[in-house]
């Protein structure tokens, strides 16, 4: 992993440019504000656009944007962008009580608008500007964007601008119901051995082994007895949580937040099982007997669950592992149910550690659609709704596009 590179910005094309890049996605609908540290590009929010009764009445909008962009605290200026086909009307316009109110809010807060677009389908143009020399009716072509240089840049780094959360289907989108079946029973067939075998701390540390390799290929074997031990060893939170811990901080964090937790029970003496071809401890027999190893030492101290979780610690994460484990639960989110809840949860943690709260919101949405009340879904979600950043997210030192500029 190495830093971007850092990128030149000539003009409004290029700004406008960078956002789908920065989203992942061409917004619509959409207010996109930008913070500025100086002339550096900072924070990059997306909020839906307001319906008519807040836009009678935006000032309460406008706080929320301002409180969500205080989060970047090195921000001394912002920028905002209006993608709309409603922007053209005659002044005031559809959207200027409310650009006239964020200019308002993010002044006092110390984050003055320096510029603002509206940008459609079609056209582009400065939402503050009626000289018609200078900005002619109906605006510049889009194309000007798509074709500035700083996209160029971007593309060439392998930088990719995909389809917007809600255009994307479940993951992976095509199983034949004939696979489904195998995955499912495969899955059933392993609940119950995995089941007794919660409080073991053999079988934690296999399941560890068998995690560990998929976070350094980004693939899981295609046999459905395989995927389907990994999706029962999903449904059992203590696990699911490990794995995610384990992507992010390494396995120390993993085995010290489980000892934490209390997971572990002395008189599960049941010898630890999974199928051949998982993980690097196969047997030939079909099982794995793991001899439990001390856990790893507090120097440095091995920071907590819900410090992890919450990108608060460590200060780095591992972004390679992190971006490995979001496709292998995509995989392993086909054939539906509780498994697939847990996999769409991890995802969209995922996707609010990388900042990008719309793909969390669209993961986490489809995890309750699969699993109604399923509570690691709910929680996250209510994060990603009240604006909460991740904490990697908020610092720009370890924010995943920062290691990963190729990264769709």
């Amino acid at each position: 992993m190495k830093p971007s590179e850092h990128l030149t910005v000539r003009g409004p094309e290029d700004i406008l440019g960078f956002i789908p890049h920065s989203l992942g996605y061409w917004p619509a609908d959409s207010l996109v504000a930008m913070t500025l540290q100086g002339n550096r590009l900072g924070a990059t929010l997306r909020l839906d656009l307001p319906g008519p009764e807040t836009l009678a009445d935006p000032r309460d909008y406008a706080r929320t944007v301002r409180d969500y962009l205080q989060a970047d605290e090195n921000a001394d200026a912002a920028l905002l962008a209006c993608f709309t086909n409603d922007g053209w009307m005659e002044p005031p316009g559809t959207y200027r009580g409310l650009l006239d109110a964020l200019q308002s809010e993010l002044g006092d807060a110390g984050m003055p608008v320096r510029d603002a677009w509206y940008v459609g389908d079609a056209f582009w143009r400065d939402a503050f500007c009626t000289d018609p020399s200078c900005c002619p009716s109906p605006g510049r072509s889009v194309q000007a964007i798509r074709d500035s240089m700083l996209n160029a840049e971007m593309v060439f780094r392998g930088s990719s601008v995909g389809p917007a959360p809600e255009d994307r289907g479940p993951a992976p989108a095509a199983m034949s119901a004939e696979s489904r079946a195998r995955l499912r029973a495969a899955e059933a067939a392993w609940t119950v051995p995995l089941d007794v075998r919660r409080g073991s701390r053999a079988q934690f540390d296999a399941l560890l082994d068998s995690w560990e390799p998929l976070f350094l290929s980004g693939q899981c074997p295609a046999d459905p007895l395989i995927q389907g031990f990994f999706r029962a060893s999903l449904r059992v939170p203590s696990w699911r949580d490990a794995v995610l811990v384990m992507a992010a901080a390494g396995r120390a964090a993993a085995c010290a937040g489980a000892d934490q937790f209390g997971i572990f029970d002395a008189t599960c003496q049941l010898a630890p099982v999974r199928p051949r071809g998982a993980g690097v401890l196969g047997t030939g027999s079909g099982t794995a007997v793991v001899t439990p190893g001390p856990v790893p030492g507090a120097e440095p101290p091995v920071p907590g669950y819900g410090e992890i979780l919450l990108g608060l610690e460590p200060p780095l994460p591992d972004w390679t592992s992190m971006n490995n484990l979001d496709r292998v639960l995509e995989l392993l989110a086909a054939g539906g149910g509780q498994a697939a809840a847990a996999a769409l949860s991890g995802r969209g943690w995922i996707s609010w550690c990388r900042g990008r709260g719309s793909y969390a919101a669209a993961h986490l949405g489809q995890a309750l659609d699969e699993e109604p009340g399923y509570r690691l879904a709910e929680l996250l979600l209510e994060l990603v709704q009240r604006g909460t950043l991740c904490g990697w997210a908020a610092r720009k030192e370890a924010a995943w596009r920062k290691f990963e500029p190729d990264a769709a």
